[in-house]
């Protein structure tokens, strides 16, 4: 990935861009949460994601307010379990993209690392427990590996996209033993985890943010 190569403008397509996926496929999502969850999981992400698209024309001057201010929004404006764990990301993304505007390669990969590290440190949780980790590490490894083998911007994020598919329907099979779904014991074998799937859209949309951008 080239310096600069992810700026606000870029990180604003991106935010946008879940927004609109996430607002697509609200039922799909809602539907896979019916199965081991609390059902409303589409959404309430719907609604947040809406909240952060509303001020996105008012873009900030850097990365690190950009992220906060997502972040900020979908703690306040989330239920669940989703609204907390989504919230972390973005407002650790932010506090490790710092007040720049633009990243290269490894400080977008480091940076999402971060915000990955904060779900992990509160929900507790790790890979092979049927949660969004399941699709976000193996997205996030892909990626590594894919910059380092000097993939364009695009491509890292679109192979980082496509661990990210393979690591949610992963889940399918799964036990789980966290959160909401963990309650069903083995009823919650079966089920496609649907903070997977969200996660899954989180990473086409940057991959699509980045390729519609050329990089």
């Amino acid at each position: 990935m080239t310096e600069g190569a992810f700026d606000v403008g870029v990180a604003t397509a991106w935010l946008q861009g879940f927004a609109d996926r996430v607002a697509e496929e609200k039922d799909w999502l809602t539907e896979l949460d019916a199965a081991i969850g609390d059902a409303d999981h589409g959404i309430n992400m719907a609604r947040g994601m809406t909240a952060v698209a509303t001020e996105l024309p008012d873009q900030p001057a850097d990365l690190a307010a950009l992220f906060k201010r997502t972040g900020m929004k979908l703690v306040s404006s989330v239920g669940g379990a989703s609204g907390p764990l989504y919230g972390t990301f973005f407002l650790r993304m932010g506090a490790a993209a710092g007040d720049t505007t633009s990243l290269d390669g490894p400080g977008l990969a480091a940076a999402l690392r971060a915000g990955c590290d904060g779900i992990k440190a509160r929900g507790k949780a790790e890979l092979g427990e049927k949660t969004m980790l399941d699709a976000m590490l193996p997205a996030l490894d892909a990626l590594d590996e894919a910059l380092g083998a000097g993939q364009s911007p695009g491509e890292a994020m679109k192979t980082a996209a496509e661990a990210a598919a393979t690591g949610r329907e992963a889940t399918i099979p799964m036990l789980a033993t966290k959160g909401r779904a963990s309650y069903l014991g083995e009823r919650s074998i079966g089920h496609l985890d649907p903070g997977a799937a969200s996660t899954t859209l989180l990473f086409e949309t940057l991959a699509a943010a980045l390729v519609s951008d050329g990089t």
